[in-house]
């Protein structure tokens, strides 16, 4: 059996297992998102999935209504500060109230589940960017290009090296790096490694 084949099989049983423990959050969140702010309960996102293809990432929304428009065509002062934080803001004003806590939580990633059953990801990847942030990282990097072509060579996971590695903060060039690596030297062993650090990495951030 092949790589991709285990991996295939190993997200397709980590998605379902993880659907079926985490029931009460597909039911207990949706209220409470309605209750918290007006807008959709799922927020979907384009982003850049494996070989260059646009996916569109599913989410628990987190943020106000609107979100990317306001900050890419409302709020110059946040995106200049969202750009000179690599694509990051510290405190971001668009995200909600439960948002806040979704995130600290990474609930607000649940449904990327619906993205694994998809084959669009995998449960273990590099992150998946934005087709905006990517072109403009590489312009601001340009040490990086070569890196991104072997970052789109496999599917985006929902975590992954960076995530797991307890260094939120990391610039855009050492995020590539990282990601680079691991679609080089990809092993089943590997992808389970990075599962079993996942929830310790989640309970980092509480």
């Amino acid at each position: 059996m092949t790589y991709d084949q285990q991996k295939r099989i190993l997200d397709l049983v980590i998605a379902s297992v993880l659907t079926v423990i985490f029931l009460p959050i597909w039911v207990i969140v949706p209220l409470l998102i309605l209750l918290d702010s007006s807008g959709p309960i799922i927020f979907t996102h384009r982003r850049v999935g494996k070989n260059g293809r646009t996916i569109y990432l599913y989410k628990f929304r987190s943020m106000v209504e609107d979100a990317d428009e306001i900050l890419h065509k409302r709020d110059k002062k946040l995106l200049k500060e969202f750009k000179k934080g690599d694509w990051k803001l510290k405190n971001d004003p668009r995200i909600t109230r439960l948002g806040r806590i979704l995130r600290a939580l990474t609930i607000d990633e649940f449904p990327q589940l619906f993205n694994v059953f998809k084959g669009e990801m995998s449960m273990v990847g590099p992150r998946a960017y934005v087709a905006r942030e990517l072109e403009e990282q590489q312009h601001k990097y340009p040490e990086t290009k070569k890196l991104v072509i072997d970052i789109l060579s496999v599917k985006p996971g929902i975590t992954g090296p960076w995530q797991t590695s307890g260094r939120n903060e990391l610039p855009f060039s050492t995020r590539a790096k990282m990601d680079a690596e691991y679609a080089r030297h990809r092993s089943i062993w590997h992808d389970i490694l990075i599962l079993l650090r996942t929830p310790k990495a989640m309970i980092s951030k509480w």
